[in-house]
């Protein structure tokens, strides 16, 4: 059974503005920070389960009556199921800090049936707006979001060692922060004949670099970046003292599962792609990243090398990604020149899959009628 992952959410001072005396117990004081609704609802699109994780200093206490804590509560949730969002589980914890209790935040006495293996809390996310929230997040195995600007941030958690993979006091680049963060994948693959490693960023926010040692197939792979707009790094080492076969399947089989993980369930990407002229060239790349693989491929070679690659394993390297990624990749080119005529495929097939794996801005939908792909 796959893990899940989860969005483990505070309340006070993330979703609801925090009051002066810190206590949200009556409507005069209940406003929502700003942002947080219109970004808990895009992020509601993502397969996060949402928990809503709060200290309440003295809840059912004279200090901090139940039932003044209910009502803005109660508000808080009837708001947010109105714009689609809800929480798959609430925790609550009512002690205080002289108390010392493990259920309390950065404690993870709450968290129990988070950390039996059944929730994915390297793929989660801790958000909230205090250093406790941060520690939380480093007692879970999780990652931290700190809402605070850059400069407040560096001031809360000087000396603690402590570092957030985000401090933003915005709810919109933390939305878009997390909803990126989905778009990232990286993968080994080892087997007796090639080692692979392969990491996609769709949205080209790292450094790429290839090395197969197949100098002319790296000098290919690396259109892909250049044309499609994404980060790729590729690292293989393969038997090419037997011949290229393996390096070349063993690639297109590891960068294919990579695309595939990266996309996820596919919201919000265009998922079709196009094709381009290159000198005396023509290429058409037809690309539908929508889970069924069908390969086609009508590109003759004059020549049985180009470079240091056989020019046989550029139909296999592409067959064998496009099985791997659950596509329908129809590749159809003409040319004179056997390197512009591979190269051309090369760009074609990235600004193909560049386009088809873009994000369209505030579009969470799966690109399907089947609302499924």
């Amino acid at each position: 059974m796959t893990a899940f992952k989860a969005l483990f959410i505070d309340r006070d001072g993330t979703i609801l503005r925090e009051p002066d005396d810190e206590q949200v117990d009556s409507l005069a004081k209940f406003h929502f920070v700003p942002g947080a609704i219109g970004a808990l609802k895009s992020l509601r699109a993502l397969p996060f389960r949402f928990v809503l994780a709060s200290n309440q200093d003295g809840l059912g206490t004279p200090a901090f009556p139940e039932e003044d804590f209910i009502p803005p509560h109660s508000l808080m949730k009837e708001i947010l199921a109105g714009e689609g969002v809800s929480f798959d589980d609430e925790l609550i914890d009512p002690t205080t800090a002289e108390q010392n209790a493990p259920t309390r935040k950065p404690g993870t006495g709450m968290f129990g049936a988070y950390m039996d293996g059944s929730c994915d809390l390297a793929g989660s996310y801790v958000i909230g707006d205090r250093v406790s929230d941060v520690q939380l997040a480093a007692n879970l195995g999780a990652k931290a979001i700190l809402l605070a600007s850059p400069a407040q941030a560096e001031k809360m958690l000087e000396g603690t060692g402590l570092k957030p993979v985000l401090a933003s006091d915005s709810w919109d680049e933390i939305a878009d922060f997390i909803r990126r963060g989905e778009r990232v994948f990286e993968l080994r693959r080892d087997t007796r004949e090639t080692k692979v490693r392969v990491l996609v960023d769709l949205d080209g926010r790292q450094p790429s670099g290839i090395s197969t040692g197949l100098k002319f197939f790296d000098h290919m792979l690396d259109q892909i970046p250049h044309h499609g707009g994404i980060s790729l790094q590729i690292e293989a080492e393969g038997d090419l003292e037997v011949d290229e076969h393996h390096t070349m399947e063993d690639v297109g089989i590891a960068l294919g599962e990579a695309l595939l993980a990266a996309l996820g369930e596919r919201r919000g990407i265009r998922r079709y792609g196009f094709a381009l002229p290159m000198d005396d060239c023509d290429a058409m790349v037809l690309l539908d990243l929508g889970g069924r693989a069908d390969f086609s491929w009508d590109v003759p070679f004059s020549r049985e090398y180009v470079g240091d690659t056989p020019t046989e394993m550029y139909s296999h390297f592409f067959g064998s990604l496009c099985s791997a990624l659950k596509a329908n990749l129809h590749i159809k080119a003409r040319g004179e020149n056997n390197h512009h005529l591979a190269e051309s495929v090369f760009k074609a097939f990235a600004r193909a899959l560049g386009e088809a794996v873009e994000g369209r801005p505030f579009n969470y939908d799966i690109p399907s009628s089947k609302g499924m792909i």
